[in-house]
């Protein structure tokens, strides 16, 4: 009796259905847009230009383990999602597996770790808030079930252990003011190996998207530093705003103008997307902060 109500509680979603409202869909839509790639693809670059773009490069880093991490465990396990009659979010989640949930697992890691950098209570509270909210989104929309979310939560909680150790003891500074060349090797080195590791033949494409666009990113930072050392100065808070708007613009300007010019030139889909998402790390971390230097929208103390 017990192991079936743990077994119940772990995967029988029918408590779902009588919480649903067309208000709520809107809200829990809203949250689970947060773990999705067109979100990351505004929220990091906009981070990297009006925050702290050495914060940001971490937080991308941490990112793209962590969603590597979670690819490898999906395909090892292969735990097939919720029954669609629960999901309002099927076209999305498309044919993928459920168990960890990447949602989860990332918001954790992601808004935890920010938090833990600012250092502040407020902080942690939105944290908290931002999380939970991602986390129930997907049981909400009946892509995940509770085992999903659960997982996804715990390495979550992994990533971030590992990674604020790795910072406190200096290995993340350490590796950082080595030659840019040796994050190039590394990726070079890591792309190609994830058809070795990969479990069950399953198809890594995805996931080195991930990659390559971290290696345009950190690229990019690199160039970046080189052409202005010190944090920038940046203007008032409207020129900021349209900075962000304006900026984010380009970023999916970047990515639809090469993935269709790939297309054009008859390259295989995933070469014109991993060229495409490389451009976009190099754009976010060097092209748009160059730019902006030249219009006086970030200037040098």
């Amino acid at each position: 009796m017990g192991d079936t109500a743990v077994e119940d509680f772990l995967h029988n979603l029918d408590w779902v259905l009588p919480l649903r409202s067309e208000p709520a869909t809107y809200i829990f839509n809203g949250f689970t847009f947060l773990g999705y790639t067109t979100f990351f693809l505004i929220f990091l670059p906009i981070g990297y230009w009006l925050w702290d773009r050495n914060l940001f490069t971490r937080l991308a880093v941490l990112i793209a383990i962590t969603a590597l991490l979670n690819g490898w465990l999906k395909d090892f396990w292969q735990d097939a999602r919720p029954d669609p009659a629960f999901q309002l979010d099927a076209d999305r989640v498309a044919d993928s597996y459920g168990l960890p949930s990447g949602h989860a697992q990332v918001a954790v890691a992601m808004w935890f770790w920010l938090a833990y950098e600012m250092r502040r209570a407020w902080a942690w509270a939105a944290a908290f808030f931002i999380a939970a909210g991602v986390c129930f989104s997907r049981l909400y929309l009946g892509v995940h079930d509770v085992e999903d979310i659960l997982a996804g939560i715990a390495l979550g909680l992994v990533s971030l252990a590992v990674f604020a150790v790795l910072v406190h003891e200096n290995v993340v500074a350490r590796w950082r003011r080595l030659p840019a060349w040796m994050d190039f090797a590394v990726l070079a080195v890591a792309i190609p190996l994830l058809w070795v590791i990969w479990p069950n033949e399953e198809d890594p494409s995805g996931i080195a998207a991930v990659l390559f666009l971290l290696l345009g990113w950190l690229g990019g930072a690199a160039l970046d530093r080189k052409a202005a050392p010190e944090k920038p100065l940046l203007p008032a808070w409207w020129l900021q705003a349209i900075m962000a708007v304006v900026g984010a613009v380009g970023v999916f300007a970047v990515q639809i103008g090469l993935t269709r010019g790939g297309e054009a030139l008859g390259l295989p889909e995933a070469i014109a997307t991993y060229i495409a998402v490389a451009a976009i790390g190099i754009y976010a971390t060097w092209a748009a902060p160059a730019v902006f230097r030249k219009l006086g929208l970030m200037k040098q103390p």
